[in-house]
């Protein structure tokens, strides 16, 4: 699966980004999503997964209440709507996949290591 992100910029904190993954080379339904981030000198987090039917959804503590992660299986897309930025949401966002075929998100997809397919970064900065 060959993923690309893109939709980050530069927002004041308050305001909203919608980013975008698009998956090509594999069905994408067939694919768990999820979407980490990486802030300078920090690990990289989860921040969300999605199952592969999209019926089942999983968030950060951090983001939940905030971000929203969906998919369009028919355009091959992943998307993360991220509301109410804070200046700690700044960070390059990776969308990831994992190809399983599944209704359910494992603990694993909530780790780096539960991805076999990685997209590259796309950088949100949220200004104070």
């Amino acid at each position: 699966v060959q993923l690309q992100a893109y939709g980050g910029g530069s927002v004041q904190a308050g305001g909203s980004l919608r980013l975008s993954c698009a998956a090509s080379g594999r069905t994408f339904s067939s694919c768990v999503m999820g979407w980490f981030r990486q802030a300078p000198g920090k690990e990289r987090e989860f921040v969300a997964a999605i199952a592969s039917s999209g019926g089942t959804l999983v968030y950060a503590d951090s983001v939940k209440g905030r971000f929203t992660i969906s998919r369009d299986n028919a355009k091959n897309t992943g998307y993360l709507q991220m509301n109410t930025l804070k200046p700690e949401d700044t960070a390059v966002y990776y969308c990831a996949a994992d190809p399983v075929r599944s209704s359910v998100l494992l603990l694993s997809h909530r780790e780096v290591h539960g991805y076999h397919y990685w997209g590259q970064g796309t950088q949100v900065t949220v200004s104070s």
